[in-house]
């Protein structure tokens, strides 16, 4: 966790550890902050093992305004469920409007506290005090995570009861406010599930299960309240795509929710849920296996309950069967140009290093191409010319012919021609025209169809330079360059109903969010898991790295992966059991896990896994 808080020219350590025994941590909030001086900063707990909790101590008697403060702040920080230490840091006022599940605003370092002495006097009952620092990132009351950046200034004042004479807290900041590393160590990212609405797997009846990753406190029964926050629904951001099976206003009976030895979990609902069907209950146990799974692996079955009776139980394999993710999809082949720019393949789960064309005139016929895309079904693929102007699609079939160019584009260059493409969930193809003249993002249904300009939000900057969709079709990622700096950047894929007189559906990409507010530059990236993606890139005045990031702009938690130099494009599968596969100033190179970075063949590009 790191010393999150930094202050003014000098410091001041307002945490103390007074008892450490079976994994509790004892935090005292009582350390000197004069009331007069330079700003000071709040020292953070020093890093701790995930599995130490850690509880704040409570104000003790004749406390000065300055050990109030800290205190307050110490016990945001610490893993109190309800806040019930850092309440009694408050008037009983001030405790009974306090909401500090409302918002969490996370800063660089913790926050400064600064006296304000404007107006008043020592002797006074009553001071304002202004906590500051540089915003990283809020979570909203939804638990949903959002990078953010500039300056945070907030007031907070104290009164001084009369009869008692001891200083309390009559207006608290809005919400929790923390350091970086505190909050690594308080939270943690998880993923629940939702269906996409719109979303068939190609020919599959059953949809696609979308991840919604929200933050919980770490070590306050995060099981539950996952439970509860699937139950609440999805995000705001995610919500106009996908769709839950709980009815509206289901909720948990139980206050704690634990596996049984069998590692089964019996989940007591209201009677809002007393009346569904089997096959209803089904996607609901569904959901609450896909979201428990992703927080621990103890959970192989769950039976819902309400209404005094046992609506379904449903086994980790039964939900594979109700709908598909990504991360559990694994793809048959790894796909890449060989020396005379031919779509060959090895299979994507052995260490082969011996690759064969593909069957079909992508990979046995004479036609050059610079990158490719290939269906998640790998049925079809899809490769852009070695010049970068025509886009081609074949079917990976014995003596399947190639046609002419289902899309071609004007512009001057190759780098101001086609994007490498990108199939989406439902077998329908995505490229981008960098032509500066008419940049477009485009969708081929099919593949095959005449192409549809996706509309793209009003005012993006930039140009987009390469398209990625999810496993989901629901999530696109897109890097766009504007100027000199280059972004990951995640949208949400809203498609309408069929248009009159055989026009096609309008489709568009919506609330561009950023998924690398660091980087400064990003030159490849590709999903690696339902949540998450690997980018090449920079920060500005670095040199190139290699990591994982989150849809949200969070950073997960694991190693990166291992260093790689010269780095020109990356790809990944879902299913995070198949290897890392890079194109470097090495060649065609994989990352299985566990090992060290291995090379595969010397003489190719433009490895791409299905998708």
């Amino acid at each position: 966790m790191g010393a999150d808080r930094g202050g003014g020219a000098r410091r001041t350590s307002a945490r103390v550890v007074a008892y450490t025994a079976c994994g509790v941590v004892l935090l005292a909030g009582c350390a000197s902050m004069p009331d007069s001086g330079d700003l000071r900063g709040v020292e953070s707990t020093p890093r701790q093992d995930t599995q130490v909790r850690v509880f704040a101590m409570p104000p003790h008697e004749d406390a000065s305004s300055s050990e109030i403060v800290s205190g307050f702040l110490e016990a945001l920080t610490s893993d109190d469920p309800d806040y019930e230490i850092a309440r009694k840091y408050l008037t009983k006022e001030a405790s009974d409007t306090w909401r500090p599940q409302l918002s969490t605003t996370v800063l660089a370092d913790g926050p400064g506290a600064d006296v304000d002495r404007v107006g008043g006097r020592e002797e006074a009952d009553d001071l304002s005090y202004t906590l500051t620092g540089t915003k990283v990132a809020t979570v909203d009351a939804q638990q949903s995570y959002a990078s953010a950046a500039g300056d945070y200034s907030e007031s907070m004042h104290l009164t001084r009861d009369k009869k008692t004479k001891q200083w309390r807290i009559d207006v608290p900041p809005r919400g929790v406010v923390m350091g970086k590393s505190d909050f690594q160590r308080n939270y943690m990212s998880v993923d629940k599930y939702y269906f996409a609405t719109s979303t068939t797997l190609g020919t599959s009846p059953h949809t696609a299960a979308v991840a919604d990753p929200v933050y919980v406190r770490r070590n306050v029964d995060p099981m539950t309240q996952t439970v509860r926050s699937l139950l609440k629904g999805p995000t705001s951001w995610l919500n106009p795509v996908v769709r839950s099976s709980f009815p509206t206003g289901t909720a948990l009976k139980k206050d704690v929710l634990t596996p049984d030895d069998q590692n089964r979990l019996t989940v007591p609902l209201n009677d809002k849920a007393a009346r569904v069907g089997l096959a209803k209950c089904n996607e609901m146990a569904a959901q609450l296996l896909f979201t428990l799974q992703n927080l621990t692996p103890t959970v192989d079955e769950v039976e819902l309950r309400a209404g005094g009776r046992q609506l379904c139980a449903l086994t980790e394999d039964d939900a594979e069967a109700v709908a598909a993710r990504g991360s559990v999809e694994r793809a048959d082949y790894l796909y890449f140009l060989d020396d005379k720019h031919r779509l060959v393949r090895l299979a994507a789960a052995t260490n082969g290093t011996n690759p064969d064309p593909v069957p079909g005139a992508l990979g046995e016929g004479d036609r050059q191409l610079e990158s490719i895309a290939v269906a998640r079904d790998e049925s079809m693929a899809a490769g852009v010319g070695l010049d970068g102007r025509n886009l081609y699609v074949g079917a990976l079939v014995a003596d399947a012919q190639l046609g002419e160019p289902e899309l071609s584009s004007a512009g001057g260059t190759p780098e101001e021609r086609l994007s490498a493409p990108s199939w989406d969930a439902q077998g329908d193809l995505w490229v981008a025209d960098r032509d500066p003249d008419n940049p477009r993002l485009l969708l081929l249904k099919e593949g095959v169809d005449d192409p549809v300009v996706v509309k793209t939000p009003p005012g993006l900057e930039g140009r987009i330079e390469s398209v990625r969709v999810a496993a989901d079709g629901v999530r696109i990622a897109l890097v766009v360059k504007d100027g000199d700096e280059s972004s990951l950047l995640i949208g949400r894929i809203e498609r309408g109903d069929d248009g009159k007189a055989g026009e096609p559906a309008a489709v568009s990409v919506h609330e561009l969010r950023s998924a690398t507010p660091t980087l400064e530059e990003v030159s490849a990236m590709s999903w690696a898991g339902d949540s998450r993606l690997v980018v090449v890139g920079r920060e500005k005045g670095g040199v190139q790295t290699m990591r994982y990031v989150q849809v949200d702009g969070s950073t997960p938690e694991g190693p990166a992966p291992a260093a790689l130099s010269g780095v020109k494009e990356i790809t990944a599968s879902e299913d995070a059991r198949l290897p890392l596969v890079g194109y470097s100033e090495d060649g065609i190179v994989r990352l299985p896990s566990g090992a060290q970075w291995q090379k595969v063949v010397t003489d190719g590009t433009a490895p791409v896994y299905p998708g």
